[in-house]
């Protein structure tokens, strides 16, 4: 073999690595997930959007939840007994209300237990979708978040602050549409987690849970920490698997530079200390 034979078979492998690499994780993926699914006696469905940056102009490109990934989720659902319970493992940012409202709507109706897993966060409507389980159940330091809707870059709720605190002959029509919408929106919302939250709580906890979460008491970022969850009156537990946590490592951000965070990837505790030698 000549030195351009071994250059086209180094070119060949390095095309091949990242398929290879690809097909290694989704392996691995699945035999964890069957590992959980068999631990536990359920269907295991993971929702995880990683944010992932184009190799090419390096622009951040942000996954959200999707009609795509609803159709998904509901057609796991189908597939599952109405005896076996559902477990959901949650990462996202958030996402579309129509794609989110579908599958909470989908889990809530899911007549054995559903448990969604929250390890680091589930903002917006992963949050809606978590309140549709029987139990959440969190990380130490993970989060949810408000599920007020967002007309663009506008917060609904700020938009009709807008309208009750200035003179009307001052706004313009397009803020007054939007206004008008808000208000639709912020009403439909309120409805939408009365309706997934019903059967489980009191009338009246459902209704103040309904407007605690969709008013705009806080900005659309604000984190629900699972203490502050736990106040609320959420069903959560701080009992997660170190199974779902392995399940993370397979999903890795997508790295095209230098990474940021790094550390040696073993457990370290601290040991007895050994005497020093004299001398």
């Amino acid at each position: 073999m000549t030195i351009l034979d071994f250059f086209w078979i180094f070119l060949m492998l390095s095309a091949l690595q990242p398929v290879l690499r690809r097909q290694m994780l989704e392996s691995s993926r699945q035999r964890l997930l069957a590992k959980v699914e068999h631990m536990r006696g359920s269907r295991v469905i993971a929702l995880i959007h990683r944010q992932e940056t184009m190799s090419f102009l390096g622009f951040p490109v942000f996954r959200y939840i999707n009609i795509n990934d609803s159709e998904e989720v509901i057609r796991a659902i189908h597939m599952t007994g109405p005896d076996v319970p559902v477990d959901i493992v949650l990462h996202t940012p958030g996402g579309l209300v129509l794609a989110a409202l579908q599958i909470a709507r989908a889990l809530r109706r899911h007549p054995a237990k559903v448990t969604v897993f929250v390890p680091h966060y589930a903002m917006s409507g992963g949050t809606l979708i978590a309140l549709a389980a029987d139990e959440i159940v969190m990380c130490e330091h993970a989060v949810l978040g408000p599920v007020d809707p967002q007309l663009g870059e506008y917060p609904a709720a700020s938009v009709l602050k807008i309208v009750k605190e200035k003179p009307v002959e001052r706004i313009d029509d397009r803020t007054l549409i939007l206004a008008d919408t808000a208000e639709k929106a912020i009403r439909q919302v309120q409805a939408a987690v009365k309706e997934i939250l019903a059967g489980r709580y009191p009338d009246d906890t459902c209704e103040e849970l309904a407007k605690v979460l969709t008013e705009g008491r806080w900005t659309h970022d604000y984190p629900i920490t699972y203490e502050e969850a736990k106040r609320l009156g959420l069903p959560v537990s701080a009992e997660m698997p170190n199974e779902v946590l392995k399940l993370m490592q397979l999903y890795p951000q997508p790295v095209h530079q230098a990474r940021t965070v790094e550390y040696l990837p073993f457990p370290r505790h601290r040991g007895p200390v050994a005497p020093r030698e004299e001398g």
